[in-house]
């Protein structure tokens, strides 16, 4: 199975050319159009520092319809206590940094690298990367990210400080999502953490044949700070 490199090109091979572990092509670069080119190819980056740029099209795709959330009796606990504050989009370069410093099972260091932030920070000011933030007492203490595109929401990262605090702003970006209509959260590979609230895998011609869909619809680009039904 050939592995792709890129060039300056703005161009991706075809994603079910990816090999078995979902890797499709190396190198390129973390610009606004090829990160916007690759999701809307099913195509995501994920190396660590000091690595080249790897392009990932996994089969199967682990994804989480926003009508199929599941909560837990002490997540709704949370839900209803009103003891966290949800903003959207008022501390994305926040929300990424703390993502970016989390210990992960399993994870040797971040792949959210320097270069990432600065890359994803870009697509925010652009209107395309937006992010979920959960406060307590005035103090960011959970959240997560992610890139929309007509009615796909990119999933890439999540944070916690608190109990919940995280599995809390998803829900509330779920309950957005069913409001605009979207189709799907892409999750990209599977958790546990994302299985228990209701995420699916399925198969990468399924995965492409939904986000070709849900690509059909104008995407929502500014500030999602003020909500508008």
């Amino acid at each position: 199975m050939t592995v792709y490199r890129l060039t300056k090109d703005l161009i991706f091979p075809d994603p079910t050319l990816a090999d078995p572990e979902g890797l499709l092509a190396v190198g390129g670069d973390l610009s606004s159009e090829r990160l916007l080119l690759a999701y809307s190819m099913g195509i995501f980056p994920w190396y660590s520092h000091g690595q080249p740029i790897l392009w990932w099209s996994p089969d199967p795709r682990l994804i989480l319809v926003p009508t199929g959330i599941h909560t837990s009796k002490s997540l709704n606990r949370v839900l209803r206590s009103n003891k966290y504050e949800y903003r959207f989009d008022t501390d994305f370069l926040g929300v990424i940094c703390n993502c970016s410093q989390v210990e992960r099972n399993g994870q040797d260091g971040t792949w959210i690298t320097n270069e990432m932030i600065e890359a994803y920070y870009h697509l925010h000011r652009l209107g395309y990367a937006h992010s979920v933030e959960t406060y307590s007492e005035n103090r960011l203490v959970g959240g997560l990210y992610g890139i929309s595109l007509g009615h796909a929401f990119f999933g890439e990262s999540m944070f916690s400080h608190k109990p919940d605090a995280s599995k809390a702003a998803l829900v509330n970006l779920t309950q957005r999502l069913v409001d605009w209509k979207f189709d799907f959260i892409d999750c990209q590979v599977r958790t546990n953490h994302l299985v228990s609230m209701g995420a699916i895998d399925v198969g990468r011609d399924d995965f492409l044949e939904k986000l070709y869909y849900a690509l059909q619809y104008e995407t929502r680009k500014g500030s999602w700070t003020s909500f508008a039904s």
